[in-house]
């Protein structure tokens, strides 16, 4: 029997026989390691153990140790919730149940159903759970599973399109219920430990918002009880972060029906908080030798054709005819940064050529992923362009590495680095492809750094190196993106003069340091409570006077902190009435000032923690709020001292 050669996580390769599937391939390497194989990841797909190998897959055996085993568990507990419902309805038809990050949800029509029939549903989930039923992988033709699914459009649209071309197609059955389903599932209900339904939402058939409304119920599973609870606390404490409800709190920024969706409106509080971030981030740029340039919101679609971005971003993109000429509001800044860079002649002298822009954006997200600021139609990038040798991408990619990690220790944020390879969806050749990836390979290995492989989630036009924040609930979130671009130089024919007074072509580097302002702004609301550090926070300091005696010293006092954002609370409220609202508003620092600090010419100062110090000098009080400014220190420390 012909052989073939898989590739191990350690990079070791082990030969099987060509039918081979994950479960033998597990077998292969050990007795042990087969009984406990769960599924597999292949090229970095997860995958059932029945399915086969090809030659020169990557290959990881997924058991019930492995990271990748909640998913499993989460896609065989839609599963539950399925068949649970369809024996309390068994009208309700079925489209798609699949795990995601925090659980699972399903995608059902044909029933109506609210959080109060939860209760039901999960007692019979139980009992699902406790007969413990055998999860059976079967395999049938794909012409019988149309014939069983003539009535319901939903399963018949996926066999006729996502497995068009197969000969057979795989269900999962457990006791008389079953679903077609790709897989990979734990081998009976009984070993889903723990679970809960969670809300319940509208959703279109396949994010589509001219197709038919479904309704989504989420839930989420766990090997145990002690798990469920803890990850339950977290979606509470969630609740209390969410960044809607403290913009709202806080005066932020809002979202109003009257602008349209996804178009959020910034309060005053809230853009001072953006223009701390941009000036921040415009300074890094400027230091790194970049140059601030501008492009428009709209350009004419030519623009959009000889990117790529019209070919392959037409769906996202708004466009309006004007004059009978189509034109569209820019999805992306990069296109207009090569047009400036198209505008002169270049030497190699020259390069590399670093542009930084923060330009709005504007994508067509469907409406029903709009979500605050986490999701919006119009959004900032601070955006950065680089037209380099090919020499020199290693050290500028390490370079704006550096400038990122610099940047997120500002914010007590963990981060976790990937490599996005290419996606179905590109440009370019195999040749030019494998160039960049390994390029960026080289740069994460030299650098030492920890990276895992996003297979697939590169951007059109190139490979790219994706960073993403974990918060204080250990949330994790897309972030800054470092993107090499070997299409655009072609497409747009850019050039410069090399030493041999040859045109040679250069290389473009895309890079965003926070990603957008949108998504960091709300990351670090939710990250912080609201409790910003004080050089991002939209009122640093809070002068309390104990009674209208004491209003003119507050003003002084005010005056001599002039460069801060400070505000004197001049309301006819007790001195702990004033404290309580000061420490409600999230301030960093307060001063309390009365008769004996104005006799004396000192303040007392009290921070967010409740700690207080008396008989402080102002002006030394002023040099400590430079330094923590100056620093970017997370938490108010003058207290520290």
């Amino acid at each position: 029997m012909s052989q073939i050669t898989v590739v191990l996580p350690d990079g070791s390769e082990l030969s099987v026989p060509a039918d081979a599937t994950v479960e033998d391939a597990a077998y292969e390497i050990g007795p042990g390691l087969g009984d406990d194989t769960v599924a597999g990841v292949v090229d970095g797909e997860l995958v059932a153990k029945e399915e086969r190998l090809h030659d020169d897959a990557h290959l990881e055996i997924v058991t019930d140790q492995s990271d990748e085993y909640l998913d499993v568990l989460r896609h065989s507990a839609a599963h539950v919730f399925a068949q649970a419902l369809q024996r309390l309805h068994p009208e309700a038809k079925l489209t798609i149940g699949p795990p995601t990050e925090d659980g699972f949800y399903y995608d059902v029509t044909n029933v109506d159903l609210d959080e109060d029939d939860f209760p039901a549903i999960e007692e019979e989930m139980e009992s699902i759970v406790e007969a413990d039923y055998e999860i059976e992988r079967l395999e049938r033709s794909r012409e019988e599973a149309l014939d069983q699914f003539a009535d319901n459009r939903f399963k018949r649209e996926i066999l006729e399109e996502e497995a068009a071309g197969e000969e057979t197609v795989s269900f999962y059955r457990q006791d008389d219920w079953e679903d077609l389903c790709q897989g990979p599932h734990v081998e009976s209900t009984g070993q889903i430990g723990a679970f809960e339904l969670l809300n319940i939402s509208s959703a279109y058939w396949r994010g589509d918002e001219g197709n038919e409304a479904l309704t989504r119920v989420y839930g989420t599973a766990f090997e145990s009880e002690k798990d469920l609870e803890e990850f339950l606390q977290m979606r509470e404490e969630a609740k209390e972060r969410d960044h809607r409800k403290i913009g709202q709190e806080m005066d932020l920024f809002s979202v109003p029906d009257v602008t349209g969706p996804g178009l959020p409106l910034y309060h005053p509080p809230g853009k001072t908080i953006l223009q701390e971030l941009e000036d921040y981030v415009n300074e890094l740029n400027r230091d790194a030798g970049y140059e601030q340039v501008e492009t428009p919101h709209l350009f004419r679609t030519e623009l959009w054709k000889q990117s790529g971005h019209y070919d392959n971003y037409r769906d996202d993109m708004f466009l309006l005819d004007v004059n009978d000429e189509e034109y569209g509001l820019k999805p992306m800044n990069c296109p207009g940064h090569a047009a400036i860079f198209d505008q002169s002649s270049w030497s190699y002298r020259d390069l590399p050529k670093r542009y930084f822009e923060n330009g709005k954006v504007y994508r067509k997200e469907q409406r029903g992923e709009l979500s605050g600021l986490s999701r919006t139609w119009a959004f900032t990038i601070d955006d950065g362009h680089l037209f380099v040798k090919p020499e020199d991408i290693e050290r500028e990619v390490r370079e704006i590495m550096d400038l990122i990690f610099t940047l997120i220790g500002h914010f007590d944020l963990e981060v976790d680095v990937d490599l996005a390879t290419r996606p179905e969806k590109s440009v370019g050749s195999d040749e030019i492809w494998e160039t960049a990836e390994e390029q960026l390979r080289d740069v994460l290995d030299s650098g030492g750094y920890d990276y895992g492989i996003e297979p697939g989630d590169g951007a059109f036009y190139g490979p790219k190196i994706d960073f993403s924040f974990r918060d204080a609930l250990g949330r994790s979130w897309d972030g800054p993106t470092v993107q090499l671009d070997f299409n655009m130089p072609e497409r747009f024919d850019l050039t410069y003069t090399g030493e041999d007074n040859e045109d040679h072509r250069p290389v473009i580097i895309h890079r965003a340091l926070y990603g957008s302002y949108e998504r960091i702004f709300m990351v670090l609301i939710e990250h912080f409570d609201g409790q910003f550090p004080f050089w991002l926070a939209p009122e640093q300091v809070r002068i309390l006077p104990v009674s209208d005696e004491a209003l003119g010293y507050a003003h002084r006092i005010k005056n001599e902190l002039g460069e801060f954002r400070v505000e004197v609370e001049d309301r006819d409220w007790t001195v702990g009435r004033k404290i309580r609202q000061a420490h409600d508003d999230r301030l960093p620092y307060m001063i309390i000032v009365g008769s004996d600090e104005q006799e004396a010419g000192t303040i007392s100062v009290r921070d967010r923690f409740e700690r207080e110090a008396d008989g402080v000098d102002p002006a030394a009080f002023r040099e400590h709020l430079e330094a923590e400014y100056d620093e970017k220190r997370i938490e108010p420390d003058f207290l520290d001292e």
